[in-house]
This record gives C-alpha cells, sequence and structure tokens, in this order.
C-alpha cells in the first residue's frame, strides 16, 4: 500500500521546474521534498507527498482533515496493539 502525507512548503530554493526543492513542514519536521512533480506548487501551499515528491495540492483544511484522519488511525493501531498484548507501534511515517 501506498501512502502520502501532507505537508507545508515552507521554503522553495531553486528556480528551475525540474529541479527545485521543497522545505516542507510535517508536523513540526522540515523535510526536502522534490518539486519537480509538481511545477505549479508555491510558498505556503499544502502538498501531497509521496516518496520524496510532492505529487498533488492540496487547500488547509484538507490537509487537516488528513491529518486527523493519520492520527486515528495511529490511535486505533495503537489499542489495538494494546489489547492484543503488544508494545505499542506508530504506523506513521517516521519524521523526527
Amino acid at each position: 500500500m501506498c501512502l502520502a502525507i501532507p505537508g507545508k512548503v515552507v521554503e522553495i530554493v531553486g528556480t528551475d521546474l525540474l529541479t527545485r526543492i521543497g522545505h516542507v513542514l510535517f508536523a513540526g519536521v522540515v523535510k526536502e521534498i522534490s518539486l519537480a512533480l509538481l511545477p505549479e506548487a508555491n510558498l505556503n501551499d499544502y502538498v501531497l507527498v509521496h516518496a520524496g515528491f510532492a505529487i498533488a495540492k492540496l487547500d488547509e483544511d484538507e490537509a487537516r482533515r488528513i491529518d486527523q484522519q493519520l492520527d486515528a488511525l495511529d490511535d486505533l493501531s495503537a489499542q489495538t496493539e494494546r489489547t492484543t498484548d503488544k508494545s505499542s507501534v506508530s504506523h506513521r511515517p517516521d519524521t523526527h
């Protein structure tokens, strides 16, 4: 299964549309993301990121809804792990 995570573009480095890098904020952590597949991405846009590439633009409300759904899934997973007497493991991508 593939998963794309929403984040906010807080800085853009470069001007060439094929090599621009966005510094994208995910839950307090900034990662370098390629904007090559999304040349229309601008500063302060919310984008979906998969495998290090921004693949779609979102509005802020949609980005927040996705984050809330991912948090809910993570909580459910942790509850399931606890009820089966296993240690709790987060299935969200490691952004630390």
